[in-house]
């Protein structure tokens, strides 16, 4: 299968972001295709949305670190959190949360171009798709696909532009320019946080609405249905704190979509399985290799940010796990082992010792990769250096929203019953019922970080939380280098909020 898709940063010579003299948020290529030919059918179209799910999956300011959303999940979600280990002691500013005031920083403007890329192709979709020539359900799908991406854009920028809800007085955080046509104005304020969502609220309305009026039945997972907007819908009320909202989003989004199996846990999170609402496309054909999310995490490859730094969990995080879990038996437990056969700070396994022959043995992985101690075996890739499919949205992400959206609307038995739910086949011996109704909230915490480990919400997480990120170094009990162990409290770093990126003010004359 090869994913057919119109370049993904062609479709309007008079993009918002793309017209100005600088290279600021450019998104024409050299080799573009006209407006006329994007804009020709409904069929250019379906490459044209095609092109913007290629755009998760894309190189970015010509930098082999930024991939697209794998980025977000690495970068943003994962490294700067308090359950995932990387021996990077060098990126000490990103992963210690120094850099959320430096405006002039890539990282600070990462996020901000590669979001509004999205948005500024899905609103050349919003703005066209009426006037073209096909069938009136396709166009109905079609701008319901544009209008979900620009949500789940928007979903994802207010989270690192903009405070934890509770800190943005009740919304009047101005966050973000809100460009929602082709022809607006460059020169936009900030928008409210409580103006951002209810754009995204109404583009969801909207996108459901229309995928009910078309009769959407999507043909692969990459692509966007009523199923992933619901679960869009459900994300972005939990961050704002609408409970009610995003209870009923998660039930519609995975409704679908069972729990997966124990079998299908354990195959390397790399394909959709019958749970995943929503993901990108992977093949060997169209990959990034060095620079993809799996050749930064998928534990089989042979990229050297997996051999020489092998990603893990925290030792004092993974002690926390219930030894009849399967999600315990992901990630590389040294019990038992001689204490000798592997460094104590570095967690690395000597060569040819019992744990290290016990990942060779049973697992795919590189002859020349460290095998270290608390590292993940959970995703892998399909293909060397870094092939897969990447999961956004899957249905145990909904049922934790559920849990943690009932304990604010019914209260603690609700959400035990959705902790069970979730819980039933990872774990034989849970019982909900023994957690204390005090705990319910810390049990949310505890089985979000070991459900949805790896795949880009923890530092979401203990933002939206205002909960303090607490990393130990062996010394301490933990596993992390002494550099990366901090307590980080969440009202340092502007709060966990990136600044407006430089190279926006520099650009849009209404921000002072």
């Amino acid at each position: 299968m090869k994913m057919k898709y119109i370049k993904y940063c062609l479709l309007a010579a008079s993009i918002s972001l793309g017209s100005c003299s600088s290279e600021y948020l450019d998104t024409l290529p050299t080799n573009e295709t006209s407006p006329d030919t994007a804009f020709g059918s409904t069929a250019n179209v379906k490459m044209a949305i095609n092109g913007i799910a290629k755009i998760m999956t894309t190189q970015h300011l010509s930098s082999q670190g930024f991939n697209g959303e794998g980025t977000i999940k690495m970068y943003y979600g994962e490294y700067p959190g308090a359950n995932f280990r990387v021996d990077l002691a060098g990126w000490a500013v990103i992963i210690n949360g120094q850099y959320y005031e430096n405006i002039n920083s890539i990282y600070n403007y990462y996020p901000w171009h590669y979001y509004y890329m999205i948005i500024s192709n899905a609103n050349e979709i919003v703005a066209r798709i009426d006037g073209v020539d096909g069938p009136v359900t396709e166009k109905q799908y079609l701008k319901a696909q544009a209008l979900s991406y620009r949500a789940y854009a928007y979903t994802m920028l207010v989270q690192l532009y903009g405070y934890s809800w509770d800190k943005s007085q009740n919304g009047e955080f101005k966050a973000l320019p809100l460009r929602l046509t082709p022809d607006q104005d460059k020169d936009l304020p900030l928008s409210s946080m409580k103006d951002v969502y209810a754009t995204i609220y109404d583009d969801l309305d909207e996108a459901i609405n229309l995928f009910t009026q078309a009769n959407y039945t999507r043909k692969a997972n990459y692509e966007i249905d009523a199923s992933v907007a619901h679960a869009i819908y459900a994300r972005a009320a939990l961050n704002k704190q609408d409970y009610p909202k995003a209870q009923a989003e998660a039930a519609m989004a995975r409704a679908a979509y069972p729990l997966m199996s124990v079998a299908d846990y354990k195959k390397g999170f790399s394909n959709p399985t019958g749970e995943w609402i929503w993901s990108s496309y992977g093949a060997s054909d169209e990959q990034l290799y060095y620079y993809s999310y799996f050749a930064y995490i998928g534990y089989n490859s042979n990229a050297s940010a997996v051999r020489n730094y092998p990603k893990r969990i925290s030792k004092e995080f993974f002690e926390t796990i219930p030894n009849t879990d399967i999600r315990k038996g992901l990630f590389l437990d040294p019990t038992g082992y001689d204490a000798s056969t592997y460094n104590a700070t570095t967690g690395v396994a000597k060569n040819g010792s019992p744990m290290d022959q016990y990942v060779r043995d049973n697992y795919e992985f590189q002859s020349n990769a460290k095998v270290a101690a608390y590292m993940q075996l959970k995703i892998k890739n399909n293909d060397n250096p870094g092939v897969g499919n990447m999961n956004h949205f899957r249905s145990s992400e909904m049922v934790l929203i559920e849990a943690e959206a009932k304990l604010h609307t019914e209260g603690p038995a609700a959400a035990k019953a959705m902790l069970a739910e979730l819980n039933k086949d990872r774990d034989p011996n849970y019982d909900a019922n023994a957690v204390a109704d005090a705990k319910v909230f810390d049990e949310i915490v505890k089985y979000r970080g070991l459900e949805l480990w790896g795949e880009g919400f923890d530092w979401f997480d203990h933002k939206r939380w205002n909960k303090a990120i607490v990393r130990k170094s062996v010394e301490e009990g933990g596993n992390y280098n002494v550099s990366l162990a901090k307590t980080i409290e969440p009202t340092q770093g502007n709060n966990w909020t990136w600044k407006t990126p430089s190279k926006e003010s520099d650009f849009n004359d209404a921000l002072e």
